[in-house]
């Protein structure tokens, strides 16, 4: 396997001297984005923008500089993201796009159109071949995403309640596929629920966009309507009493493997550029209304064409970090009952499970995880 180069930075400053954008923007120039033919193309900035509530997600300052970047290579950039399969402020184009102004991303802010990928109801994709796979054999990928005639990821790296982590992977994978996209890669494995600790709040109920779950009024209780579930986990992360559980132990591996296979459909054939920055390293995904404490420091801005290599440098770089102390996974190891699995992403959330992801994606030949990496 041919090795990939990953160009790192971290994010100090000297007084007086560059701000972090423009670290950014030098970063991404070293990285070889002026090696791609950018004149007047059309070209797809997909991020997150960020849940209601939630403030962990990428300041809008670095959206801008990958889009001054952009331009100034004549290029026609605009951000976008696809609308998300459960209740919250992204569910549907209105709503996502005033979800994106509250948290800062405006033309204004950014410099450029904010599109959302999958249209107005999230019905609005393509249905694009993946070369390869073993779990999907058409991807459904937003079409303004497969319009774009380049592909750019901009990544807040960070924890995940089910997959680990979320990299640059599952920014593609799951962020690209329209709703329909985003339940075929969650299809695979229904939570259950332990009667005995659920105390009948109902949180998990409204988090759920598939009437998945139905309260027991009798016992009260909620249960599983295993013909309505589509397992996407929402509710795992819901239940603040342990109450929900994945019976199913391939049902994150599946999940790895549909991220990897939509990410290879969005990718394949056309130029790319992948930026992650490990930054407010928070314990779940951005797609949360809040945010905990981060489990790691801050560590650095990345960049590469591999979306492949890129995730499995950032994984390097935090499994060699120490937790954060207070933390959600510095609390999980200080607990004297606690079983130290030796990797801060399963220590942090031990149902997760994240290995499968790069494996796959190497297997199915999206990139290669070995790399150099390259300090600027």
């Amino acid at each position: 396997m041919e090795v990939s180069k990953v160009y790192f930075t971290d994010f100090h400053t000297q007084a007086y001297g560059d701000g972090l954008p423009t670290k950014l923007k030098k970063l991404m120039k070293r990285g070889g984005i002026q090696d791609l033919d950018l004149d007047g193309k059309f070209v797809a900035i997909k991020m997150h923008f960020g849940e209601l509530g939630n403030l962990s997600f990428l300041r809008p300052n670095y959206a801008r500089a990958v889009v001054d970047v952009v331009k100034e290579l004549g290029g026609k950039p605009f951000l976008t993201d696809c609308n998300t399969m459960y209740p919250g402020s992204r569910k549907n184009a209105l709503e996502h796009l005033e979800c994106a102004w509250q948290n800062g991303f405006t033309p204004l802010t950014v410099g450029c159109p904010i599109l959302i990928g999958d249209g107005l109801k999230g019905t609005d994709d393509v249905a694009v071949p993946v070369e390869g796979g073993e779990y999907v054999t058409e991807a459904k990928i937003g079409r303004a995403i497969m319009d774009a005639d380049v592909f750019i990821s901009l990544t807040h790296f960070k924890g995940h309640e089910m997959t680990g982590f979320g990299g640059t992977i599952k920014n593609i994978g799951m962020g690209c596929g329209s709703r329909a996209g985003k339940k075929e890669q969650h299809a695979s494995g229904k939570p259950k629920i332990n009667a005995s600790a659920c105390r009948g709040c109902g949180r998990c109920q409204k988090e759920c966009a598939n009437s998945g779950l139905v309260f027991d009024e009798q016992a009260r209780k909620m249960t599983v309507d295993d013909v309505h579930c589509v397992g996407c986990g929402r509710c795992l992360g819901a239940c603040n009493f342990d109450a929900i559980y994945f019976e199913n132990d391939n049902a994150q591996a599946a999940l790895n493997c549909r991220m990897a296979e939509y990410t290879k459909a969005v990718v394949a054939g056309r130029p790319q550029f992948h930026i992650s920055l490990i930054v407010d390293v928070s314990p779940n995904c951005d797609c949360h209304a809040e945010n905990d404490v981060p489990i790691l420091p801050n560590l650095g801005m990345f960049v590469s064409t591999d979306p492949l290599a890129l995730d499995q440098a950032c994984v390097d770089a935090c499994l060699a970090a120490e937790p954060m102390p207070g933390s959600q996974l510095a609390q999980h190891l200080a607990d004297p009952s606690f079983h130290d699995h030796h990797d801060h992403f399963t220590n942090s959330t031990p149902e997760s499970e994240w290995r499968s992801c790069l494996a796959h994606a190497e297997k199915i030949g999206l990139g290669s995880r070995k790399y150099e990496l390259i300090r600027l």
